[in-house]
């Protein structure tokens, strides 16, 4: 990862206070630098090399290839003999920190902290597109919102920034913490808690405790935004700042959603709210999930002094460009293609959106659904759960990639699917057989998602059906 310095370029001696490191040839102490890199292959004449440590690789195993790339000063330890000038210090780790605190004193925006199991990039867009109306916002670039990404990112903020959106994820207890503490968040949001990391973390009480972490640093008075959807949330509470409710689902809460209707390119919502109500809040997005990153964006907007038009135009405008999420119609036939990750909680929230686009309208939905990875032991219990779910649904015929997702499979038939509904494809090396199924199924009108794990490589279905789609052009599909 590699970032330019905000605010411009400053000197190795302004550098190491910053970090509270050590320069070493003081000689050099007035040469300036404008960029940080930590991986050296993107190390230049202006740019520092932060040789973090890792779990399986030290930063420190690659100050050769730094310094033939003209690198003028590294980050490092006391041991690490390096030919070029060095900052050292005991803990690199928290000399990043300690930098990007010195940022954001300096800067001293107000900060809004995002997290959750899933969601948390699309909500932080949202937010920043609301503030973006009548403020200067700086954002988390991507997804780097790791104990590494999250204060490298700090360090590319401008002077006069008014807000900072900050999303923050974790892979273990402690890390949602001790970026809470870094940032000391204004406003906190958890998007929902799922089952992602439950492999690691062991359960969802775990991971609810992990996210809830992001409140440690909470300012005093501060705003908690609380999905009250969420049924681990749900009894969230604290004494040291203000819980503001939201839901999509008809709970009574201070932002509620109402009369959600998805369409093929958006989605319309009522909103009532302390301050009123609002009728046909649009998105231009398609999904029911995407009125929760609604919701958060439209308080948070309320807090900061956002007119409603303002607010509403930044969810008109809100338009993530890193969504996993493509919806595109080819000669009559929709795909819903989500092949980046998936989740119990994602996976349902899209079927959810699959429902919504088939209800009432005669459309045909198909589910193609792939195994979800990392569940560890709850692996079968969890994609069974999702057999369930699609029994429940819209959708008329299921296919399945994946042995784990024959549990799916199975689940769905043990709770009414008809057997010829379904089809299943236990190797996801090999998906012609699934693919010539349904190129032989589907038909005009037909809305099909296509969801899983990243590991399934499901885009696979995707490329074929739009390329077979492509050939067919305008011909009727067989029934």
């Amino acid at each position: 990862m590699k970032v330019t310095l905000g605010s411009g370029s400053v000197t190795l001696e302004e550098f190491a206070k910053l970090c509270n490191g050590n320069l070493i040839d003081k000689a050099k102490a007035k040469m300036r630098v404008e960029a940080i890199c930590t991986d050296s292959r993107e190390a230049d004449s202006k740019t520092v090399f932060w040789t973090l440590p890792g779990k399986k690789d030290d930063g420190e195993a690659h100050l050769s290839e730094a310094q033939a790339r003209g690198c003028p000063c590294i980050i490092c330890t006391p041991k690490a003999k390096s030919s070029v000038n060095k900052i050292e210090t005991s803990d690199r780790q928290q000399s990043l920190y300690d930098f990007a605190r010195s940022v954001l004193e300096s800067v001293n925006p107000h900060r809004v902290a995002v997290t959750g199991s899933a969601g948390k990039t699309t909500t932080k867009e949202f937010l920043f597109s609301v503030l973006s109306q009548s403020a200067k916002v700086f954002k988390t670039s991507g997804n780097h919102n790791s104990t590494v990404g999250l204060p490298l990112s700090l360090l590319e903020m401008r002077p006069k920034t008014d807000w900072a959106v900050l999303e923050m994820g974790m892979n273990a207890r402690g890390e949602i913490q001790a970026l809470s503490e870094l940032v000391t968040p204004d406003i906190a949001a958890i998007t929902n808690i799922g089952s992602a990391h439950i492999g690691l973390l062991g359960s969802q009480n775990e991971i609810l405790q992990a996210k809830l972490e992001i409140l440690s640093g909470m300012r005093q008075n501060g705003i908690f935004l609380l999905n009250l959807d969420d049924s681990f949330l749900s009894a969230s509470v604290g004494k040291n700042f203000r819980t503001i409710s939201l839901s999509a689902n008809g709970r009574k809460a201070d932002f509620s959603a109402k009369n959600i209707r998805v369409e093929p390119q958006k989605t319309i919502f009522d909103l009532i709210w302390r301050g009123g109500a609002e009728k046909d809040v649009e998105l231009n997005l398609p999904g029911k999930q995407f009125v929760y990153a609604a919701l958060f964006a439209y308080a948070a907007g309320v807090y900061a002094g956002v007119s409603t038009d303002g607010i509403r135009r930044g969810l008109a405008e809100a338009n993530p460009g890193n969504l996993r999420q493509s919806i595109s119609v080819y000669h009559g036939v929709t795909l819903i293609e989500d092949c980046y990750n998936a989740s119990p909680e994602s996976v349902i929230a899209a079927l959810e959106t699959l429902d919504l686009f088939c209800r009432g309208n005669g459309n045909r939905g198909i589910a193609v659904l792939g195994d979800m990875l990392e569940l560890g032991k709850e692996s079968e219990r969890l994609h069974r759960k999702i057999g369930k779910r699609f029994a429940k649904g819209f959708a008329e015929r299921l296919y399945t990639i994946g042995k784990e997702s024959e549990q799916i499979a199975l689940s769905a038939a043990e709770n009414g699917v008809s057997p010829d509904q379904i089809f299943q494809n236990p190797d996801p090396t090999d998906l012609s057989e699934l693919i010539a199924e349904l190129q032989l199924t589907i038909k005009p009108g037909d809305v099909i998602l296509i969801k899983a794990s990243r590991g399934i490589a499901a885009e696979r279905v995707g490329s074929a059906l739009k390329n077979f789609l492509g050939k067919r052009g305008q011909e009727p599909c067989a029934n």
